[in-house]
């Protein structure tokens, strides 16, 4: 387990809706009446399982997952991917893409999601290749190159916009390598307890197995194809970003968690000298995953930098922002 937190990896578990969310919960609830997602049936690609998840946010987000087809490599193939596709267009603010972490899916924002469609944003929250809920029946490569690839095909085909990427955790590096990669497609950069300075995946490779994590984060280990992917990923070297860091121009908004214990606020700090452009801003009562812990903070702050306010407001009542003053370790 402690290898896999060196990859800024952390499953994303069910939660306990009714603890510290307050008018959260009768908010969250509100939009997904609203969008009709309490009536709805589970995609048939879930596994079966999704039906006995109690947590209603993970419910709601699940039933209004699609499969997209994406062309991959040179051929008509194309595979189907799963996402969560935004209500409405936005004419205001660019798309914001939601990746996730090592080894999760897109219901990692099930907390955060209607909050920023709340706030008018145009959301998409994607699964990367290899990780999710896509048909990966016929094993395709999963190493960085084809991770990168298989985005930008969906960025190409769907969101036809500058985005405003969202990375938690090793999704961070899978953000700056596509960005330095397509830098034309990203507007603007959020990173979420960045994972950026672990060179490749260490000693996971050399493992037979992965654990199989219980509630939301497991589901989607349940695929057929679940191992043979992470493994082809594990195997292929995994990410290594560090020479790349330098190379990202966007503006970028770098979030913590201020309990994290996961990625350290040194490499926080070295990540924000590195990049010419960034601020960062922390989260209150929350570990390595913002998003989950406190989503009325992270939705806030995303909503402001995506609708123009580059500085984000560092006076937020949910949120701890001058990261200078506060003694760490």
């Amino acid at each position: 387990m402690n290898t896999a937190l060196k990859l800024g990896s952390l499953p994303v578990m069910g939660i306990n809706m009714t603890k510290n969310y307050g008018s959260l919960k009768a908010s969250k609830v509100k939009v997904f009446a609203v969008h009709g997602a309490g009536d709805a049936e589970f995609p048939s690609f879930l596994p079966k399982e999704v039906e006995k998840i109690k947590d209603p946010f993970a419910r709601s987000l699940s039933k209004r997952m699609k499969r997209l087809p994406v062309q991959i490599g040179m051929s008509e193939s194309c595979i189907m991917s799963s996402c969560v596709k935004p209500l409405r267009q936005s004419n205001k603010t660019s798309p914001v893409v939601l990746l996730h972490c090592f080894d999760s899916s897109c219901l990692e924002w099930r907390c955060t999601y209607p909050l920023l469609e709340e706030a008018g944003l145009e959301a998409w929250a994607v699964d990367v290749l290899g990780w999710g809920f896509s048909d990966l029946e016929t094993r395709p490569p999963c190493d960085v190159a084809s991770k990168r690839h298989h985005l930008y095909q969906l960025w190409k085909s769907y969101i036809k916009r500058p985005m405003i990427l969202v990375g938690p955790s090793l999704g961070a590096s899978v953000a700056i390598d596509f960005t330095v990669h397509y830098p034309e497609a990203v507007e603007k950069l959020v990173l979420i307890n960045p994972s950026v300075y672990a060179e490749g995946t260490g000693n996971l490779a050399k493992l037979p197995e992965l654990v199989a994590y219980a509630g939301v984060g497991r589901l989607h280990c349940l695929l057929p194809w679940w191992k043979d992917a992470t493994v082809s990923f594990m195997l292929s070297g995994g990410y290594n970003v560090i020479s790349q860091i330098k190379q990202v121009k966007h503006k970028t908004l770098i979030i913590c968690g201020q309990h994290d214990q996961i990625v350290s606020y040194q490499h926080v700090v070295k990540l924000h000298s590195e990049l010419s452009n960034a601020i960062i801003r922390e989260v209150s009562d929350s570990g390595h995953l913002p998003h989950v812990d406190n989503p009325k903070c992270v939705a806030k702050l995303i909503a402001d930098f995506a609708q123009g306010d580059a500085d984000v407001n560092a006076k937020s009542q949910f949120c701890l922002a001058q990261l200078t003053a506060l003694p760490r370790q």
